[in-house]
């Protein structure tokens, strides 16, 4: 994916809705209010795969993005890294190549 592209974003539904709707600074109830409404928005987007991506590989730890919030995105990175060092585990040490 290239990382700066903006087609994708360009298809957003968050394109008409309020930028701040996206990025709540409230604790507790009235963010928790503003993040849904945010997720709402992402829920019929086309382009919600893309945008989860983009923050999933830029490490955007701010906001709503692509329907998730920062802790969700922080739990599929876990999740994701956990996952594949169990597959690194499962695999075993590489033998050198040995030249012939």
């Amino acid at each position: 994916m290239n990382y700066y592209a903006t087609e994708w974003r360009e298809s957003g539904a968050c394109l008409t809705a309020d930028p701040e709707l996206f990025f709540p600074v409230a604790a507790g109830a009235v963010g928790s209010r503003q993040a849904d409404q945010a997720r709402r928005v992402c829920a019929g987007c086309r382009v919600r795969r893309e945008c989860l991506q983009f923050a999933m590989e830029m490490g955007e730890a701010h906001g709503i993005w692509g329907g998730t919030t920062p802790e969700e995105r922080r739990r599929a990175r876990r999740n994701l890294m956990a996952a594949r060092r169990a597959a690194a585990r499962r695999e075993g040490p590489v033998a050198p190549e040995t030249a012939a």
